[in-house]
């Protein structure tokens, strides 16, 4: 079958929505990032993001980060696996991602009512006898509101993954005399692993950069790349330095999609010998 000759014409609004939406920004905070505060060209910027303040701060963010990846995949996981097991899996799919449709601002002030010192939880740990707290404004608010927040975005690539592994895989391993463990670690885990790592990209890059929770939930208890990133460029108007650690914010993510780089394995439903 010969090309279609107008197929290129069919790119172009692609292209163009590449150049002007991805490429153009990202040159844009490039060159920013060369200026100093008088707009003269300068490499300050860069050897400041190497001083001891923002390499600690890049450090939290990127244990900020781990903690909240890793605590969303021990939940997700499991759920996922219930998920593929039950007899109405999409339903319960759905009520999963339900929540990730609602606007992120309404959700951090619900949280906020919510871990209030007269809000339910502290009237739940008075009721026990233990209250109240100080649960607002803590690493624990803030990573527990975060979790939440992303635990659809886990959920979801790890499902798809589960749930086109060929049953037919699991029962000859079962019928080989292997352990429901060694069956889950041999087999399952394995073929999933795709899954997983769409799921730690999904959380972890975007946990680098928030500054929304980091505001409202753990009041600025918490800096992230993000925070800084929103601190330069609205209340100092230092745009040079915001860009700066827009650029290595960048780099971070371009590292983390290459070391969690998918490659396909065989073993699902697609696979099966026909």
């Amino acid at each position: 079958m010969k090309d279609n000759p107008s197929r290129p014409l069919y790119l172009v609004p692609y292209y163009l929505w590449i150049v002007l939406f991805v490429i153009a920004p990202i040159a844009l905070v490039f060159y920013f990032s060369f200026l100093d505060l008088t707009g003269a060209f300068s490499l300050e910027n860069y050897k400041n993001f190497f001083s001891s303040v923002y390499l600690r701060m890049t450090l939290s963010s990127f244990w900020y980060a781990f903690v909240i990846t890793l605590i969303t995949v021990i939940i997700a996981y499991p759920t996922a696996y219930w998920l593929t097991k039950t007899k109405h899996k999409q339903l319960w799919l759905l009520l999963i991602i339900i929540p990730s449709w609602i606007n992120l601002l309404l959700k951090a002030y619900a949280f906020i009512g919510i871990f209030g010192l007269y809000g339910p939880a502290n009237k739940l740990l008075q009721t026990l006898g233990t209250g109240p707290w100080q649960i607002l404004f803590t690493d624990f608010s803030f990573i527990f509101v975060a979790v939440y927040i992303f635990i659809p975005f886990m959920v979801l690539p790890i499902f798809n993954s589960l749930d086109k592994i060929n049953p037919a895989l699991i029962d000859a391993s079962r019928d080989l005399g292997a352990s429901a463990f060694t069956t889950f670690r041999r087999v399952i885990f394995p073929l999933a692993i795709n899954g997983v790592k769409s799921g730690i990209q999904a959380v972890f890059i975007p946990a680098l950069s928030l500054f929304v929770i980091t505001r409202l939930i753990a009041g600025n208890k918490v800096i992230t790349l993000g925070t800084a990133i929103e601190q330069q460029f609205l209340v100092t108007q230092n745009w040079g330095m915001g860009s700066t650690i827009a650029v290595f914010l960048i780099l971070f993510m371009i590292i983390i999609m290459m070391v969690t780089g998918q490659k396909e394995k065989g073993g699902s439903d697609n696979g099966k010998t026909k």
